[in-house]
């Protein structure tokens, strides 16, 4: 008989965290499950008794939506990522501007006016995908990659590691940390009810998960907690696809008036009446408006035409 599990989710203003970040950073066994993945990003496991010192950057937050982590070990700082859409290639930049924040939080205002040398954790860059989108099983993403001046040998660099962590891409790390291949295993379960169309597809989702022992433990212990994670995860990715979107449909916008006005001004002083008209129309009324002033032979016949 299915197990009972409370699946109501309650509505959160606050910062709401992904997932992967609760695993890695909030639940009681994220200390055990940050040194399962350090010892399966490194060749060399961390001796027992090991401590984390856990980080997070405070100002580094999207709509109250935590998907970046950083924690201390073993004078290393790990800074990691989540993305379950398309890469984003201005990753290492992102990295840059955190571990820049992270620094600040570390070193006191006055220690870095001392002469003597201040000692910092070493950096490493780590995202995880899990998106829809094929990609290899593993690369890199450079900061230099992204410089104007492309010279061979930039005095600045960062390094971001890119790990495919669906089940289907196979990588060694997922035999090597339990906790991030069940997360992977639990992601892909949630993706193949919504792509079903299943209502309710996170309580079904869960519940086989609960069954064939993936995240089991974890997913009794929170409850409704994991709906919740999931929504705020759905609504974050959406609002990025939106804007992604409504940035293509502003930019086409643009580029639509630019050559509508550029045509108009061969023909004529463009009346300021006109122009302000143009600019509050949206690109496809603009495509179909450019015909137009091709076709014209005067401001006069244009505005006639689109009047029409």
């Amino acid at each position: 008989m299915p197990e009972k599990v409370s699946y109501k989710a309650k509505e959160n203003r606050e910062i709401k965290n992904s997932i992967l970040v609760d695993l890695f950073y909030n639940d009681e066994n994220a200390e055990e499950n940050d040194i399962a993945l350090y010892n399966a990003l490194h060749e060399e496991p961390l001796p027992e008794g090991t401590v984390i010192q856990k980080m997070r950057v405070e100002n580094a937050l999207y709509l109250n939506f935590q998907n970046d982590i950083s924690f201390g070990v073993n004078g290393k700082v790990l800074v990691l990522t989540e993305h379950q859409s398309t890469i984003n290639r201005n990753m290492p930049l992102r990295s840059l501007l955190y571990i820049g924040r992270t620094y600040e939080q570390l070193v006191p205002v006055r220690e870095r006016y001392r002469k003597g040398m201040v000692k910092l954790p070493m950096p490493e860059f780590y995202t995880f995908y899990n998106g829809t989108e094929k990609l290899e099983n593993e690369s890199e993403l450079k900061l230099s990659d992204v410089y104007l001046m492309q010279d061979g040998n930039p005095m600045l660099e960062l390094k971001v590691r890119v790990i495919n962590i669906n089940p289907s891409a196979k990588h060694e790390i997922l035999d090597k940390c339990d906790v991030l291949k069940e997360y992977g295993l639990f992601i892909d379960t949630v993706r193949k009810y919504q792509d079903a169309g299943t209502k309710e597809a996170y309580r079904y989702a869960i519940q086989e998960c609960i069954e064939k022992g993936i995240l089991a433990g974890y997913i009794r212990k929170k409850g409704s907690e994991v709906i919740n994670m999931l929504i705020a995860e759905y609504d974050y990715e959406m609002d990025i696809a939106v804007q992604r979107e409504e940035a293509y449909e502003e930019g086409e916008k643009e580029g639509c008036l630019e050559a509508l006005l550029e045509i108009l001004k061969y023909k004529d002083n463009i009346p300021e009446k006109l122009e302000e008209k143009l600019k509050q129309q949206d690109a496809k009324t603009l495509k179909k408006w450019l015909r137009f002033a091709v076709m014209a032979d005067n401001i006069g016949q244009f505005e006639n035409a689109i009047s029409e």
